[in-house]
């Protein structure tokens, strides 16, 4: 089997979405040790902005035999993404919530993705992931919860599970944070108390999601 990783955080080692894809992937090593793990990181290394556009117009309006090297290594990449992602048996996506919406490194690996099962032969409505178990771990430096000042502003779990359960047929688990910017911003420091209950309570559902992963 192999699982597909990918984070998408821009802040490195202090990320509380790679914290949370720490915890399930260790639970994956511990049942799966010899198990092959595929990794890629959309925040660190981020794919070009402008090749989803490239493939597209490539696809339009020039013939294949026809297509500039720039063209050709813009497919090229779409085709890979995909490829990687339908070769997976399990998939771990670390994406966090930032300016109340989906990452544009997410966002632009999802159009490419899709772009590719188009190189491919397929068509932008293939069902990616049909019956594959996918972890979308996300995090969020406010609260979003409902009943909160914020609820609604949360623009990216809602079109994550569209993408990836609704479209790309994924057996979808979910897993939250609130609060991560409590202990970074002064103004949230009422909210210590609350922000450690719901860390806690989003590790415990990382590892249980974890052990699921692994034991499936």
């Amino acid at each position: 089997m192999t699982l597909l990783r990918i984070d998408a955080s821009i802040l490195g080692p202090i990320s509380a979405s790679k914290e949370l894809a720490d915890l399930v992937l260790a639970e994956w090593a511990a049942e799966r040790p010899d198990e092959q793990v595929v990794t890629r990181h959309l925040g660190t290394d981020p794919l070009p902005a402008d090749a989803w556009a490239i493939v597209v117009e490539a696809a339009h309006n020039t013939p294949e035999d026809q297509r500039s090297d720039v063209q050709k290594a813009a497919g090229t990449l779409a085709k890979e993404l995909h490829d990687e992602l339908v070769a997976a048996n399990a998939v771990v996506l670390a994406f966090p919530l930032y300016n109340y919406g989906v990452s544009a490194h997410v966002k632009n690996w999802i159009d490419l993705v899709i772009a590719g099962a188009v190189v491919t032969g397929g068509t932008s409505r293939d069902r990616l992931l049909e019956g594959k178990p996918v972890v979308l771990l996300t995090t969020r430096g406010g609260n979003y919860s409902k009943g909160t000042p914020k609820e609604g502003w949360d623009h990216s779990t809602p079109f994550l599970r569209r993408v990836l359960a609704d479209a790309w047929g994924a057996d979808l688990t979910v897993v939250e944070r609130e609060f991560t910017l409590v202990g970074i911003k002064p103004e949230l420091d009422q909210f210590a108390e609350l922000a450690a209950q719901l860390k806690e309570a989003a590790h415990e559902a990382a590892t249980a999601a974890g052990k699921a992963l692994a034991a499936g």
